[in-house]
C-alpha cells in the first residue's frame, strides 16, 4: 500500500495550498520526499555558462531584426521593463493577458475552478479592498464588455505581430539584396527581388530545423554582422568626423523639431525601422531566459548599432548626396563585397526573430482559445518552448512572397512595418499599465510616469505614421484584419459552444433516476467520453444513451482544458472525481495543460490517465476505511455529506467528502496531512484493501477488455432568431474553420480502430 504526504508550495505561490502524493515507498521519510517535490516545483535555473551560450544563440533568433534599431525604446522600455513582466519566461501580449486573467477574473471562457488556481505555477495576488489595484480589479471585472474589450486589443496586438512576420522577411531581405544595385547599377530591380524571393523560400525551408539549431547557425553570423557595422563605424567617425558624436546630446532633437517644424514631425513616420524587432523581442522571450537577452543586447547589440549609425551620420557629413543607399556607400571599397555577404546573410537571420515570435503567439492564441487547431511540433528536447508550426509557417511565406513582389521596393514596405509595430507598442503600454498595477502593485505614480512617456513617444510616432497609410501602411492593416477576423470568429464560436454545454448538461438527479445500469445493458469496457466541460455531465452523453442500447461497464468523462498558465506540472496534471455511488462506476477525468504544453506530444495519456484513475481508487478507499471521528481529527472541519470525491494526484488537494447521499456540485474539503502519520496509514489501509481491490481489480479487468474514446462530433448553427453578425461568425466562418483545422480526434492522439464519433446538431 502507497503513503500519502505533503508537501508546502514553494513561496511564490503564496503558501496557498498542500500538495497530495502517493509514494510507493512506505518508509521514505516525508521529509525527503517533500524537499524533491519542491525542487521539481521550481522553475528550471540556468547556469552562468548556459546563460552566455543562449545569450549567443539569441543573437541568431531573437536580434537579427533589432540588427536596425538603436533606439532607446528597446533599451529602456522593452529590455529592462516589459521583459520582466514575462510569465515564468514566456513572452508576448498573450502572456500578458494570462498574467492578468489569473489576478483578475476576465476570462470570457469560465471552465476555471477553484483547485486550478492551487498549481504552483498559478500565482496571483490577493488585494486590500480599498487599494487602486482593487478598484481597478472590480473595474475590470464588474461587465463582460469590458473583458471583451480587453480581449480583443489583446488579439489585435497579436495580429499586428503576426503582420510584422510577413512584412519584416521582405524588408530586411529586399534591403540587404538591394546592395546590388550598388555595386553593379546595370543590374535590374527585377532581378533583385527575383533573389529576394529565392532566399525567402530558402529561409522558410530551413523553419523545420526548429530554433536550436537555427540559432546556432544564425548566430555566429549575427555575431560577425554586429562586430563589422561598429568597426565600420569607427573607422568612418575617425575619418570623417568625430563630432558627431554630439548628437548623443537630447538638445539636438529639440532642435531638429524647432528647425523642421510639421516637416520633422511627419519624418518620424519614415523612420520607424529605427525600433522595429522590439515586439517580436518579447515574444520571442520564450525561447531564452531573460537574462541571456540583456546581457546579449547590452553588451553586443546596443554598443555595435550606435557606432554604426554615428559612422554613417560622419560619412553623410561629408556626402550628402549619397543619402540613397547611405549604409553601403559608408563601406570601404576593399572590403565591400565581404560585408555585402554578410549584410545578405544577417538581413535572412533577421527574419528569423518575428517568424520565431509568431510560432509563439499562435500557439499561446491555440491554447487559449483563440486561433484554429493546428499542428503545432516541438522541435527541441532541451528546450520545451522552441516550437515550429508548419501551416503558419507556409501561409507566412507566401504572404511574404506576395508583399515583395507587389512592393517591390523597400520604402512602402517600411512604411507598412512601421504602422504594424507602433499599433502593438500602444498595446503593449495599455497592458503593462494593468500589470504594473495588478500583477506588480506598484504606485500609482510610478504608472503613470512609464504610461505618460510611453505614450508620448508611441503616440507621436503613431500620429506620423497614419499619414503613411496610403504609402503601404494599409498592408499590415489588411492582414491583422483577416486574421484579427480568424481569430476573433474562432473564440466566438467556442465561447458559444461552452455556453450552451453549460447550459444544457445533464441533471444529477436525471443520472441517479437512470440507476447502476443508466437504463443501458453495461457491456464490459471503458468509455472514455471527451467534453469540454469540467464539471457536470455532457448534453452528448444523454444524446448517446438515448441512440445507442448499451453503454461501457466503466465511463469515463475527459475533459482536456487549457489554463492560463505557461505550463502544468506533470505531476500536478490530472483531476480525478466520482460521479454518482460507487456501482454506477462513472468518473471524471480532468487533465490542465498550460499554453506552452502539447497534449499532443503526450503518447502516453491513456496510460497516465489509468494510473491517476487507480491511484483515486486506492486513495478514496484509504480515506473511507477510516471513521468519521478520525478524518474529523485530521481536517478539524465538519465533512459536508456528499458523495462525491474529488483527487489532485500531487497537485495540491484530496477532496474527499463521504456519505450516503448525492450531489451534483464539488464539496472541498483540504485534509491537513500534516497530522497523517504512517501508522495512520497503515491502518486505513487495513481498513480498506478488500473494497479497493474488488474495484481495481474490475476496472483493470474492463480495461483489458478494451478502451473505447467517444468523441463527439457536432455542427454548431446559430439558432434562427440570431443577429446577422452572429449568423455570419457561426455559421459561415466558424463553421468553415472547424472544416479545415485538425479534427478533435488528432488533437486527443485518440487511435483510430477505437474511436467513436457521436454527431449532434447544436443551435447557439
Amino acid at each position: 500500500m502507497q503513503m500519502a504526504s505533503i508537501v508546502q508550495n514553494d513561496k511564490e505561490t503564496d503558501n496557498k495550498s498542500q500538495v497530495w502524493i502517493l509514494d510507493q515507498k512506505l518508509d521514505q521519510p516525508m521529509e525527503e520526499e517533500a524537499k524533491r517535490l519542491r525542487n521539481m516545483c521550481k522553475e528550471k535555473k540556468f547556469s552562468a555558462l548556459m546563460i552566455l551560450q543562449l545569450a549567443f544563440q539569441s543573437l541568431g533568433v531573437v536580434y537579427g531584426d533589432l540588427g536596425t534599431s538603436p533606439f532607446l525604446v528597446p533599451l529602456l522600455k522593452y529590455v529592462f521593463i516589459v521583459c520582466r513582466a514575462n510569465d515564468n519566461g514566456q513572452g508576448g501580449t498573450f502572456a500578458l493577458y494570462s498574467l492578468l486573467c489569473r489576478h483578475a477574473n476576465i476570462m470570457i471562457i469560465p471552465n476555471q475552478d477553484q483547485t486550478d488556481e492551487e498549481l504552483t505555477t498559478y500565482s496571483r495576488s490577493i488585494f486590500p479592498e480599498k487599494s487602486f489595484a482593487a478598484r481597478t480589479k472590480r473595474w475590470l471585472e464588474e461587465n463582460a464588455f469590458k473583458k471583451t474589450a480587453l480581449l480583443v486589443l489583446v488579439l489585435i496586438g497579436s495580429c499586428m505581430v503576426i503582420g510584422d512576420g510577413i512584412l519584416t522577411p521582405a524588408i530586411s531581405v529586399l534591403s540587404a539584396v538591394g546592395g546590388i544595385n550598388v555595386g553593379h547599377s546595370m543590374i535590374s530591380n527585377d532581378v533583385v527581388v527575383l533573389v529576394a524571393v529565392a532566399i525567402l523560400v530558402g529561409l522558410f525551408s530551413m523553419q523545420h530545423y526548429g530554433t536550436d539549431r537555427v540559432g546556432w547557425l544564425f548566430a555566429p553570423i549575427v555575431l560577425i554582422w554586429f562586430f563589422l557595422i561598429g568597426g565600420i563605424g569607427i573607422f568612418n567617425i575617425w575619418r570623417y568626423d568625430s563630432s558627431v558624436l554630439k548628437a548623443f546630446s537630447p538638445v539636438y532633437i529639440y532642435r531638429y523639431f524647432k528647425r523642421g517644424g510639421k516637416d520633422s514631425w511627419t519624418s518620424l513616420g519614415g523612420i520607424m525601422l529605427s525600433i522595429t524587432g522590439t515586439e517580436a523581442l518579447f515574444a520571442d522571450l520564450s525561447h531564452f531566459p531573460v537574462a541571456s537577452i540583456q546581457i546579449a543586447f547590452t553588451v553586443i547589440v546596443f554598443p555595435c548599432l550606435l557606432l554604426a549609425y554615428s559612422g554613417q551620420a560622419a560619412y553623410l557629413l561629408k556626402n550628402p548626396n549619397s543619402v540613397g543607399g547611405a549604409f553601403y556607400h559608408s563601406i570601404p571599397d576593399k572590403i565591400y563585397w565581404p560585408v555585402f555577404l554578410v549584410a545578405t546573410a544577417a538581413a535572412v537571420v533577421a527574419s528569423q526573430a518575428t517568424i520565431s515570435a509568431t510560432f509563439s503567439l499562435v500557439k499561446q492564441a491555440l491554447a487559449l482559445g483563440c486561433f484554429p487547431r493546428v499542428k503545432v511540433i516541438h522541435t527541441s528536447k532541451k528546450f520545451r518552448n522552441q516550437i515550429y508550426i508548419p501551416d503558419i509557417n507556409w501561409i507566412l511565406m507566401i504572404l511574404c512572397i506576395a508583399v515583395t513582389v507587389g512592393f517591390k521596393n523597400q520604402t512602402q514596405i517600411g512604411n507598412a512595418s512601421g504602422t504594424a509595430v507602433v499599433i502593438v507598442m500602444l498595446v503593449t503600454t495599455f497592458l503593462m499599465t494593468l500589470i504594473m498595477i495588478l500583477v506588480w502593485r506598484c504606485h500609482w505614480t510610478i504608472v503613470l510616469i512609464f504610461t505618460g512617456l510611453s505614450l508620448v513617444v508611441e503616440c507621436t510616432y503613431f500620429s506620423a505614421v497614419l499619414l503613411k497609410v496610403n504609402q503601404g501602411g494599409w498592408v499590415p492593416l489588411v492582414i491583422a484584419a483577416a486574421f484579427f477576423i480568424i481569430m476573433y470568429a474562432w473564440h466566438y464560436g467556442t465561447a458559444k459552444r461552452y455556453e450552451f454545454e453549460v447550459h444544457s448538461k445533464v441533471s444529477m438527479a436525471w443520472i441517479l433516476g437512470l440507476g447502476p445500469s443508466l437504463g443501458l445493458v453495461r457491456v464490459p469496457g471503458i468509455g472514455l467520453v471527451y467534453t469540454e466541460l469540467a464539471s457536470g455531465v455532457p448534453n452528448i452523453f444523454s444524446h448517446f444513451i438515448t441512440n445507442l442500447p448499451a453503454i461501457h461497464s466503466v465511463l469515463v468523462f475527459v475533459c482536456v482544458k487549457y489554463l492560463p498558465v505557461h505550463m502544468v506540472p506533470e505531476e500536478e496534471r490530472f483531476l480525478v472525481k466520482r460521479i454518482g455511488p460507487k456501482n454506477f462506476h462513472m468518473f471524471r477525468c480532468v487533465a490542465r495543460y498550460g499554453y506552452q504544453d502539447l497534449h499532443k506530444k503526450d503518447h502516453q495519456f491513456e496510460k497516465k490517465l489509468f494510473d491517476n484513475l487507480f491511484l483515486f481508487v486506492r486513495l478514496e478507499s484509504l480515506m473511507e476505511g477510516s471513521s468519521d471521528s478520525e478524518l474529523s481529527s485530521l481536517d478539524g472541519e465538519e465533512i459536508d455529506q456528499s458523495g462525491n470525491t474529488l483527487f489532485n494526484n500531487n497537485a495540491n488537494t484530496c477532496h474527499s467528502n463521504v456519505g450516503s447521499t448525492i450531489s451534483s456540485e464539488d464539496s472541498i474539503v483540504i485534509v491537513n496531512s500534516s497530522l497523517l502519520t504512517n501508522n495512520t496509514i497503515r491502518s486505513y489501509s487495513q481498513a480498506s484493501s478488500k473494497i479497493e481491490t474488488d474495484e481495481l481489480e474490475f476496472l483493470t479487468a474492463c480495461r483489458d477488455v478494451g478502451v473505447v474514446h467517444i468523441l463527439g462530433n457536432t455542427v454548431v448553427k446559430a439558432s434562427r432568431d440570431s443577429v446577422l453578425y452572429k449568423r455570419i461568425a457561426i455559421d459561415y466562418i466558424y463553421a468553415f474553420l472547424r472544416k479545415i483545422c485538425r479534427e478533435n480526434s488528432v488533437i486527443f492522439n485518440v487511435p483510430q480502430e477505437s474511436l467513436l464519433n457521436v454527431g449532434q446538431v447544436m443551435y447557439v
